[in-house]
């Protein structure tokens, strides 16, 4: 039987279940809300969870099996499991450690923050001490090449398939340890996206609100400049920017990485730009503003004490977003061999430099996480801030539970 028909055959099996479960609820409960009102989809949906629980636990037991080559098979399933779990439970106790230590002011917001919320503060906590105190952390240094140590060391740590107990993920093409640069890692990508994107606020979020106060010639010129430049795929237009960076970071004596901040903070502060100039737009026509200017406050009281606090809440929102993007963005350009250079570590070439250890995956599944520790790590640190990105816009649209 074809993957197809297989799909098609079960679909109809949990429809049938569903349409079966739904009728017996209604006939049991005498038409009870929850069963009266519930449709097929909802139904189905209930019946789809099960079985995907159920699928999932097989394939932990299957993970766990005594036969190599089925073990194998569902290795990352099972790493992906435990992980879930292990970061839920986290996640538990640090909401429940910060409802009960604290102000007054943070207790209640650990009380009414959701689980999902509560991890991605974790999350960026984690990273931000990785990032901060790699030196200190990370057994060797970021560009170190370890004498006397063999190159391309399996991760695993297991001499038989070519690992070595003192380096649990391994060793690059040219000897350097993976976990430390995997840890500087997060001090060279997180920290630069982070002042990428200070400095793509700076200057969308002050030139959207000039636009949104001045008006007239003003905002025309920046707005018709800001729809040309959002007109180019961001991620070809940076490529483009790049590849003639590259030729004058040589000639000018300044680190690519550099001309790399400033390519990608011109391109974002497009986004940032039409945010500010909408939200500025909103509050220039409030009274507060009006009654302001006849005091004849000048531009900078105007955006920086009256129109920024008010735009806060969502530009904070914009701003969690946008580092992803941003964070995204340097990991693919670097991933391409034109975003950050070496000596330093970075995840996105740390993928690229260490794909080659997917080969091991189907025999000796742990040798090949190497480069996907990197991918994961990249991945995790979007959905944790995208989780607190969604928490925050829920609390400032004064949507309620």
């Amino acid at each position: 039987m074809s993957t197809i028909l297989t799909i098609l055959v079960a679909l109809v099996v949990m429809g049938g279940i569903a349409w079966v479960l739904r009728f017996a609820g209604q006939q049991v409960t005498n038409g009870a809300p929850f069963f009266r009102d519930m449709s097929f989809g909802v139904s189905f949906g209930y019946v789809l969870g099960v079985v995907v629980l159920a699928w999932l636990a097989w394939g932990f037991m299957q993970s766990r099996s005594s036969d190599p080559a089925i073990a194998n098979k569902f290795f990352f399933l099972g790493v992906a499991i435990k992980g879930f779990v292990i970061f839920s439970i986290a996640a538990w106790l640090f909401r429940l450690l910060g409802r009960t230590v604290g102000t007054d002011w943070t207790r209640k917001m650990f009380r009414q923050m959701p689980l999902t919320a509560s991890f991605g503060i974790l999350a960026i906590i984690v990273y931000a001490i990785f990032a901060i105190f790699a030196g200190a952390i990370a057994p060797y240094g970021q560009d170190e090449i370890i004498q006397g140590v063999a190159a391309n060391i399996i991760p695993g740590g297991d001499p038989a398939m070519g690992g070595d107990p003192a380096f649990p993920l391994g060793t690059d093409q040219i000897g350097r340890d993976i976990l430390s640069r995997l840890i500087y890692g997060a001090q060279n990508t997180v920290g630069i996206a982070f002042i990428t994107t200070m400095l793509a606020f700076f200057l969308g979020g002050s030139l959207g609100f000039l636009a949104a106060v001045v008006g007239g010639w003003t905002d025309q010129i920046l707005s018709r400049g800001v729809d040309v430049l959002m007109a180019i795929p961001s991620l070809i237009f940076a490529l483009l920017l790049m590849t003639i960076a590259s030729v004058w970071s040589s000639r000018l004596g300044i680190p690519l990485t550099v001309f790399m901040v400033l390519i990608i903070a011109l391109i974002d502060s497009t986004r940032v730009f039409r945010l500010a100039r909408a939200v500025g737009q909103n509050i220039v026509v409030m009274d507060y503003i009006e009654a302001a200017k006849l005091r004849g406050e000048g531009m900078g009281y105007l955006v920086f004490k009256e129109i920024l606090p008010n735009a806060t809440a969502p530009l904070l929102a914009e701003f969690g977003l946008r580092f992803c993007f941003v964070f995204l963005t340097i990991a693919s350009l670097s991933f391409l061999g034109v975003g950050i250079q070496p000596p330093l570590a970075d995840w996105g070439t740390m993928v690229r430099d260490l794909a080659a250890f997917i080969n091991f995956a189907q025999f000796a599944p742990l040798a090949a996480t190497a480069p996907l520790l990197a991918a994961s790590a990249i991945a995790l640190l979007t959905v944790a801030v995208n989780f607190v990105v969604d928490w925050m816009l829920h609390k400032t649209s004064g949507l309620k539970e």
